[in-house]
């Protein structure tokens, strides 16, 4: 059975308080099996007979709405997905850790749509499409950064999305390998 990793947004942030434990064990009275957090903030490990990625979230979504009352976003990644996300990153050799993030999304990215918003953002940060993901690094902080305003104004994605800085991806992916 394959194992993956479900990258949960909107949990513990924003009154949205989820205990890993009853997450784990929702999740467990669904058929997925091996399951695991890693860090507080809704990142899941688990095994699931294997099927599409999108089905797989749907039924985390569902599971997560229906026992807790919070409407989440999951994207869900295989092992080497999630490695590619990393390995893809081109801000990983010289940016910060906590700073290069991976913002995952709902559908493949609108790559026309990213650039012509990446021709007129003059922030800070640095940018970079991928594929089902794009890649910043808020160099200059998190907390003060206006890229999220911007890119949310440009309405580039139309779709759902969360973020991860790469450390947190690595000690995921660590994790899986353990």
């Amino acid at each position: 059975m394959p194992r993956y990793v479900a990258l949960l947004g909107s949990i513990n942030v924003g009154g949205n308080r989820l205990k890993m434990a009853e997450l784990r064990e929702a999740l467990e009275r669904e058929d997925f099996e091996e399951v695991e957090t890693v860090v507080a903030s809704g990142n899941v490990l688990f095994r699931h007979d294997e099927r599409p990625s999108d089905g797989l979230a749907e039924k985390i979504e569902h599971v997560v709405k229906d026992r807790f009352g919070i409407a989440s976003f999951a994207a869900v990644r295989s092992r080497d997905e999630l490695a590619a996300s990393i390995a893809n990153n081109p801000f990983v050799k010289d940016g910060e850790p906590k700073f290069v993030h991976t913002i995952f999304l709902e559908e493949p990215l609108d790559k026309a749509a990213f650039e012509k918003f990446a021709e007129g953002f003059d922030g800070p940060e640095r940018i970079a499409p991928g594929e089902r993901e794009f890649y910043v690094d808020f160099n200059a902080g998190v907390a003060r950064s206006q890229f999220d305003p911007a890119f949310r104004k440009a309405k580039v994605v139309k779709d759902r999305a969360t973020a991860r800085n790469v450390r947190s991806l690595q000690r995921i992916l660590d994790k899986m390998d353990g």
